[in-house]
């Protein structure tokens, strides 16, 4: 597993001194900072402080490449101890109840019979002869949404590892069957959290995602005219 990520840290740092290293999407959020990998007492200690053991191709990530910065998208969220308390920090990242950390990552979300019924009870300020009372009602079927699709259980045994703007993210599933592979979070857009998927179909794990996220930088920074 060491062998899979022998090289990644120096091949980020070349890219952050690339000509195009601003063309890859996200890359003014990280620009190409990696934070100082993790010892294994610092590793321990997180593990033993969330009560689960990290997949293995995050966990050596964490040890041989960096405890977050340059990735996919606005970069990896890195984990980091503050006031004794290890914590990942990024937009959303509270999103994650460590205290489940240990607990099955559910598959699916919400009941879709609630949640249509609730999209279709959504207001419509054209339903609304003063923009005020639109306002409240938006705000409470809002609230409503919120306490449905982000209800603490749905991405429980998972941490948010990543942001795409627009409040949309990607989730490191840590426990049950879908343990080690990454999950897209669409609530935003009125979705689901989905698993990633490859192209033939198959559930995209951490390494996948990180390392074809670091090969196609590399080939936006192959194919972009040389500085003069």
């Amino acid at each position: 597993m060491i062998d899979k990520w022998a090289g990644v840290r120096e091949r980020v740092g070349r890219l952050g001194t690339r000509p195009a290293r601003g063309q890859v999407f996200g890359a003014y959020g990280h620009r190409w900072a990696l934070e100082e990998p993790l010892t294994e007492v610092e590793l321990a200690g997180l593990e033993d402080q969330i009560g689960v053991r990290l997949p293995e191709e995050y966990r050596t990530f964490l040890l041989h490449v960096a405890a977050g910065g340059a990735g996919p998208a606005y970069g990896l969220f890195p984990v980091r101890r503050v006031q004794d308390r290890w914590r990942w920090e990024g937009d959303g990242a509270d999103l994650a109840d460590l205290s489940k950390l240990a607990d099955p990552f559910p598959a699916q979300g919400p009941d879709p019979k609630s949640l249509d019924e609730l999209l279709a009870r959504r207001p419509e300020e054209e339903d609304f002869e003063e923009i005020e009372e639109f306002d409240d009602a938006i705000e409470a079927w809002d609230e409503q949404w919120y306490a449905l699709v982000y209800a603490p259980e749905r991405t429980a045994g998972a941490i948010a590892i990543s942001h795409l703007g627009c409040a949309l993210r990607e989730w490191l599933v840590l426990s049950g069957v879908h343990r080690g592979t990454i999950w897209s979070d669409l609530r935003a857009d009125d979705g689901d959290v989905t698993p990633l998927l490859d192209g033939d179909g198959k559930p995209v794990t951490f390494a996948r995602w990180y390392t074809a996220w670091l090969e196609e930088a590399e080939r936006l920074a192959a194919a972009a005219p040389s500085e003069a």
